[in-house]
Parts: C-alpha cells; structure tokens; sequence
C-alpha cells in the first residue's frame, strides 16, 4: 500500500484555484480536505492489496493556507469558467 505522504498527484481540470489577496501567491497552498472514499479492496493469498475502483462519495475543503505568507485570512478560491 503506498504512503500518501510520499506521493505527488498532479490534477486537472479542477475548476477551482486559489489566490492569496496578502501576497499575490496564485501557486502555493496547504490544503486540509475531508474525503470519502468508497472502493473495492483486493487481497491476494500473500496479503498485498490492491485498491480498484475508488468512487468519491464526498469532498470538503476544511482549510486553506498560503505556503508564501504563512496564513489563510485572505485566500480567496477562483472560479474559472470553462
């Protein structure tokens, strides 16, 4: 099983991005999400798993913090349009 704290995931197609109004940071965020996640989990005799088919059941953005100055009072979320 990988260690999510060891991984990099880059997403695409989001729709959301941040801005921080302090500094003008657009690139930098500590983000804290609550996720649920539903998916089927494969064990071989030997014990290794494989996780298959994740399906997000929910999603909420808990906070937002700018890398740059350190605080989340003035980040702002963007809403681009298609």
């Amino acid at each position: 099983m990988n260690d999510a704290s060891s991984s990099s995931t880059t997403l695409k197609d989001m729709g959301t991005r941040y801005r921080c109004t302090a500094c003008g940071n657009l690139t930098r965020f500590d983000v804290v999400e609550t996720t649920s996640v539903r998916s089927f989990h494969h064990y071989t005799v030997g014990g290794d798993l494989t996780v298959e088919e994740p399906e997000i059941i929910s999603r909420s953005i808990d906070s937002v913090t700018c890398r740059w100055c350190g605080h989340g009072r003035d980040v702002e979320v963007i809403t681009e349009s298609a």
